[in-house]
């Protein structure tokens, strides 16, 4: 609220007494032109008449901010797998492929081994049928009861000699048979441990290639921008042993990309501050500081003041030049900070922005008008901000009030050809428009009171 207005005229020299009615003034109208009254004092100073007037007064606090460009970020070389180790992953790939493939190989030769070996089976096994059958059967079983041998040449015998070779063949093509059928039985085991070891290594691909960088032990910043300088989607942030790390807007990538090849942001950004220098080493960490391009007005507004502040009040920024520009809050901290000391700049300070060193809260304005903020940044300004309304408000100038003797304030009232006093209450008082609201049951709209010629 602002500080009570000065007297104008005390009541107490007049040799005049406020009392609950109004005194009427006998005295012409000074303002008719006519010659004063007899009998009536000189007064050096000029007077002219305005209007008692229904209007929106507001109450304003004048605020010191910081002029600067919202959306401050670290964009950042991410922590990743090194390409390197990207192709071994790759490697692993290829060497799981070409085992599964001579597996298959070995598995399909070894196929069809088995199943020859089973045909020769069969057909032994045929001819053992026919030629171990009725006679060469009982020939074939072992010698003759007599223990005698017999005779070469005699029809049993080459019987019996057909029928135990074929015995005897059918065995080993059996014993042939059982060894094709475990070979096989390895070849699939052969297959099944190379077919989850390749996946297995291109699981390991899969996660490699989302976790790969786009650099390596030995890379080095080989381009990096200058402070203050604006980059736009496609441009260069800065260069990796010699790539380009580009700028793109948004937030989700719309391919696979090594790890820190792009950078995405929400739009153009503003370099602040370097951190590594041109030919380091490239590490997981902070590269660059930036902001938006967008001007931004910080105020540590104090505390006490959070409820008279909402988003989207209006406020008028005053610029180093003195000049002035509108602005509108974008941001109300919820959150109140004690400042470092009393010395740390901002809002927040003694006299009508709150005790200093008490505690503030982060108030953000936009302005509206951002070609008038030129290229300053980090600039002290101060923020005029609106704190309290009253509409339809009876107002009249602050010059226009009269310090009573006894205290409290009147006004002056013209009416016909006679002033008189109306005592009236003060409420918000309008420092922008030089105006106070005033209240009192003989006090209204369209009233003409006094204050003094400019």
């Amino acid at each position: 609220m602002s500080a009570r207005p000065p007297r104008r005229i005390a009541l107490a020299g007049l040799g005049l007494v406020l009392v609950a009615v109004a005194v009427v003034i006998l005295v012409s109208d000074p303002f008719s032109g006519g010659p004063k009254p007899s009998g009536a004092s000189e007064d050096a100073s000029q007077t002219s008449l305005t209007t008692v007037k229904r209007e929106t007064l507001s109450s304003q606090t004048q605020v010191n901010a910081t002029l600067g460009y919202a959306g401050a970020a670290n964009i950042r070389v991410p922590t990743g797998t090194p390409p390197s180790a990207m192709q071994q992953a790759e490697q692993a790939v290829a060497n799981s492929e070409r085992m599964l493939e001579s597996a298959k190989v070995a598995l399909s030769a070894d196929s069809t081994t088995l199943a020859n070996a089973q045909a020769t089976v069969s057909a032994a096994r045929g001819k053992e049928a026919i030629d171990c059958s009725g006679e060469n059967a009982a020939a074939a079983a072992g010698p003759s009861p007599s223990g005698e041998a017999a005779s070469s040449g005699s029809p049993s015998n080459g019987g019996s000699s057909t029928c135990s070779s074929d015995v005897h063949t059918l065995a080993s093509d059996e014993q042939g048979s059982s060894g094709a059928a475990m070979k096989l039985q390895s070849d699939q085991a052969s297959v099944s441990s190379a077919q989850s070891a390749l996946a297995s290594a291109e699981a390991s691909v899969s996660t490699t290639r989302a976790s790969v960088a786009d650099y390596g032990q030995s890379s080095t910043f080989t381009m990096l921008p200058a402070v203050g300088q604006v980059i736009a989607q496609g441009q260069t942030l800065y260069e990796i042993s010699g790539r380009p790390v580009v700028l793109r807007y948004g937030s989700p990538a719309t391919r696979e990309l090594p790890l820190g090849s792009v950078v995405f942001e929400p739009g153009p950004v503003r370099v602040t501050s370097v951190t590594p220098e041109l030919g380091a080493s490239v590490a997981p960490g902070p590269v660059l500081a930036v902001t938006s391009t967008h001007p931004q007005v910080k105020i540590a507004l104090s505390a006490a003041q959070q409820s008279s502040v909402k988003v989207g009040d209006q406020v008028s920024i005053t610029l180093p030049n003195q000049q002035t520009t509108p602005g509108i809050v974008s941001s109300v901290g919820t959150v109140a900070k004690s400042p470092a000391s009393k010395e740390g700049g901002g809002g927040g300070g003694g006299g009508e922005n709150g005790e200093e060193g008490g505690p503030t809260i982060e108030v953000d304005v936009t302005p509206s008008e951002p070609q008038a903020i030129g290229h300053l940044d980090e600039a002290p300004v101060s923020v005029s901000i609106t704190t309290q309304s009253v509409p339809e408000a009876l107002a009249v100038p602050v010059d226009a009030l009269l310090a009573l003797a006894g205290g409290g304030y009147a006004l002056e009232v013209a009416e016909g050809g006679a002033h008189h006093l109306e005592a009236v209450t003060l409420g918000l008082f309008d420092d922008a428009e030089g105006l106070v609201q005033v209240s009192g049951s003989g006090v209204s709209a369209g009233q003409r009171v006094v204050v003094p010629s400019t």
